[in-house]
């Protein structure tokens, strides 16, 4: 529920019950997962962020070049699979790697159509 003022926020806790500054209840996520910050970015689970700085740390001891966040592949019917990170290795491979707690279908689905329209392979983290 959106508030326009913080007015309207106080009179809709009174009408709850609760204190005029309480500050409103976050549903968990689907999967139990915890959004993380680092590095001024935000991550979907503390198990995204901490590979993260895994990464950073393989770039700094010289194992990986670079690597991009988030990389897209565009799939039929306009539809769009985002992968959590590809990697630049040192000798020139790349690896394209998500990071997952919990695999749906709807993920299984979609890295196998993309493993089959690209010349890639998904690792999972």
């Amino acid at each position: 529920m959106r508030f326009n003022s913080e007015k309207e926020f106080a009179e809709w806790n009174l009408k709850r019950g609760k204190p005029a500054s309480a500050i409103p209840e976050r549903k968990p996520s689907k999967y139990h997962s915890i959004m993380e910050e680092c590095d001024g970015i935000k991550f979907q689970s503390k198990k995204e962020a901490k590979y993260y700085r895994e990464l950073l740390c393989r770039v700094h001891a010289g194992e990986v070049k670079y690597f991009l966040r988030q990389v897209p592949f565009h799939l039929k019917g306009g539809v769009k699979y985002l992968v959590d990170f590809m990697e630049v290795m040192a000798d020139g491979k790349i690896r394209y790697v998500d990071v997952k707690g919990y695999k749906t279908k709807i993920y299984e689905v979609k890295r196998k159509l993309v493993e089959a329209v690209y010349p890639v392979k998904i690792l999972e983290a």
